[in-house]
């Protein structure tokens, strides 16, 4: 291994975790748009969408053991506040005619109004969260499930901000493969960040004693609130970007189907690691597309006499039961890739390291007698 790498690996911890996903989600990015396909980009954008909001969801849920069900209707706020921040005053009028006279001249750029948007759901999250996060265990999953429904009922009625069950057209593509992937890096980045942070690390020992933890200090409200308006942050991103790729939906994206997507995503990769987060998104994106696609062509060609419908959810569930069953913690439950995963590839990168010594059997023995006289 040369310097350079052996000294990233020593000052920054989780760096090869964080590079290796990184140079990843890029190629991924260089590949789909080397290749050109219209149907790919749209795909591959979408996955990093998904990717940022499921990496949202992690930074919470992953790292409390909370089972979280708003965090799409995080993502729907984000995607209406950057529409509005976005729009041209012009087009506010055919597609927004009831908005509010004080947003009707506001007319930001994409970034600003990207950033304002994620901004405007974090806020919304740290003002009716906070009481939330005294809960714990099923109270903390009833409640978040019914704050779902609320913020579901509110875009769909407010008809001023979101035209109502409507659809809101009119929104100008801003999102592309590029872009989005680079969203998902920086999150990757975020995440990881969160994670091993001081704050991280206590929602972590909370999940794991939270009796225990409270007792040395640690303020579980603080941390868990805290947690929540990082990730209400990046489902505002991420339904920033989803409103400026699709250009035109309802409150209806924002609903039960994408919270059942995302938390297949999470579950399934694995919610207690960046990792899993990560390519939890890659595999259950391109099942999902296969079977859609294989779905989309049974019916068009008429094989059954009947038009087939719910195979492609219906194959999630039945991946999402078989994980519960079967590896409960996810295909990456507590490791992260990284240097060790390098080293099984490419044995050349681990020459130098010293192997760990082996322990003493005397120790060892001596230890244990000690232990049965205590």
């Amino acid at each position: 291994m040369s310097m350079s790498l052996r000294l990233l690996r020593d000052r920054i911890p989780g760096a090869s975790t964080v590079l290796m996903l990184v140079v990843m989600l890029l190629l991924i990015a260089a590949v789909t748009e080397a290749l050109g396909s219209t149907v790919l980009s749209r795909f591959a954008i979408r996955m990093f969408i998904d990717m940022t909001l499921v990496l949202g969801l992690q930074m919470f849920m992953g790292n409390s053991n909370i089972l979280w069900f708003p965090h799409v209707g995080f993502m729907g706020i984000g995607a209406y506040a950057s529409v509005i921040f976005s729009m041209s005053p012009l087009q506010k009028i055919l597609s927004l005619p009831e908005l509010y006279p004080f947003l009707a001249d506001v007319n930001l750029p994409f970034l600003p109004a990207l950033l304002a948007g994620a901004l405007v759901a974090a806020a919304v999250a740290a003002v009716i969260g906070l009481p939330l996060m005294r809960l714990s265990d099923f109270p903390a999953v009833i409640a978040g499930f019914a704050m779902l429904i609320v913020i579901h009922a509110v875009l769909t009625h407010w008809e001023a901000l979101t035209n109502g069950p409507q659809t809101l057209f009119g929104v100008e593509r801003r999102t592309y493969v590029m872009n989005s992937a680079i969203w998902a890096c920086v999150f990757v980045a975020v995440a990881y960040w969160f994670k091993e942070s001081k704050s991280g690390l206590q929602l972590r020992a909370s999940r794991d004693d939270l009796v225990s933890t409270s007792s040395i200090g640690v303020n579980i409200v603080a941390v868990r609130w805290f947690a929540l308006v990082l990730s209400a942050f990046a489902a505002g991103i991420a339904g920033g970007l989803f409103a400026h790729f699709i250009t035109s939906f309802s409150p209806k994206a924002f609903f039960l189907r994408e919270t059942f997507i995302i938390l297949a995503m999470l579950v399934i990769g694995g919610p207690a690691t960046v990792t899993g987060a990560v390519l939890g998104t890659v595999i259950v994106t391109i099942v999902y597309q296969t079977l859609r696609w294989v779905e989309n062509t049974l019916n068009i060609e008429q094989v059954f006499a009947q038009p087939i419908a719910g195979l492609t959810d219906i194959t999630l569930a039945v991946m999402l039961i078989g994980m519960l069953i079967l590896r409960p913690a996810g295909i990456f439950e507590r490791r992260e890739i990284g240097w060790q995963a390098l080293r099984a590839l490419w044995p050349w990168t681990g020459a130098d390291a010293a192997p760990e010594p082996a322990a003493d059997p005397q120790v060892v023995r001596k230890a244990a007698e000690t232990k049965q006289r205590r």
